[in-house]
């Protein structure tokens, strides 16, 4: 993201603030990942408080920007990224292949085990690919954490009911489970997921229950396509981006924020176990628009 920010910095600083810039600020915005209504939108908005004297130059309108920007992402409930003291909580990794669900599990595991004293345990609920089991058991193995797994090929829900036993046994209190997402096979997906969202409902009634979308930063607009399919499968809670030190440009996470009400929980940025934290909407807006 930081190339584009700094592309939005450089725009704004020669900006005399000309109508014809607030149409090259829409190009902009959806260059940074924004649907086309909503770049023109927000660049409208922008002209307008601009207009009403609120701006002197260019560094004034992108400031303005960031607080257009914060107004976006408030509009969607921050998930709780803390877990409830004395409760079972369960959350359900949910998104694509290849987007990194397998290790971003591990790294909730590992953080909760270490800030929260939480004893985790990881259901291997992607069955679909065998090297996804392989490796969330070498991720337990790693980090001394529980891994409840089925043979390849076997019952995503029966995973997390086996888990789910394996807690209510004393085995611990956190699970967090890896799901399959096969995109080009929609319905057995969402047949699927509905399926784990009964087990964990009618087996752990009173736990703290969270779903979450897991997104790979670099994919732009196409991130927002497939939150949509998850969102009509089972409304998850919220959302985590991955590859966040790579390529990515940011702007869908407003749009996900605006038009789905999806906010972001957690970023990852790297591929160690420590290379996860909470997301923070101030840090982010001023990241995405530059400000120092």
């Amino acid at each position: 993201m930081k190339a584009f920010a700094e592309k939005l910095k450089n725009f704004f600083r020669a900006s005399s603030l000309s109508q014809q810039e607030f149409d090259d600020l829409t190009d902009l915005l959806v260059e940074g990942d924004f649907g086309a209504a909503a770049a023109y939108a927000l660049a409208e908005k922008l002209r307008s408080e601009c207009k009403r004297g609120n701006a002197a130059n260019g560094d004034d309108a992108r400031k303005i920007l960031a607080a257009l920007l914060g107004e976006i992402l408030a509009k969607a409930a921050a998930p709780q990224t803390a877990l409830e003291e004395g409760k079972l909580a369960v959350i359900v990794m949910l998104g694509v292949n290849g987007v990194g669900k397998t290790t971003t599990a591990a790294k909730l595991a590992a953080r909760y085990k270490t800030l929260e004293n939480r004893r985790p345990i990881l259901a291997a609920a992607d069955t679909f690919r065998a090297a996804a089991i392989d490796q969330l058991k070498i991720h337990g193995q790693r980090l001394g954490i529980r891994v409840v797994a089925h043979q390849h090929g076997g019952d995503p829900a029966a995973v997390i009911y086996d888990a789910l036993e394996a807690a209510n046994a004393g085995g611990g209190d956190l699970i967090i489970a890896d799901t399959a997402g096969r995109m080009h096979t929609k319905t057995a997906l969402v047949e699927e997921l509905k399926k784990i969202d009964r087990v964990v409902q009618s087996r752990a009634s009173g736990c703290q229950y969270i779903k979450y979308l897991v997104l790979d930063a670099t994919t732009g607009r196409n991130a927002c396509a497939q939150a949509e399919v998850f969102r009509e499968a089972v409304n998850p809670s919220g959302i985590i981006l991955t590859k966040y030190d790579s390529s990515a440009k940011g702007g869908a996470v407003f749009s996900l924020a605006e038009d789905m009400g999806l906010a972001a929980a957690f970023l990852c940025n790297g591929e160690k176990y420590a290379d996860i934290a909470p997301f923070d909407p101030a840090v982010y807006t001023r990241e995405f628009t530059g400000l120092d």
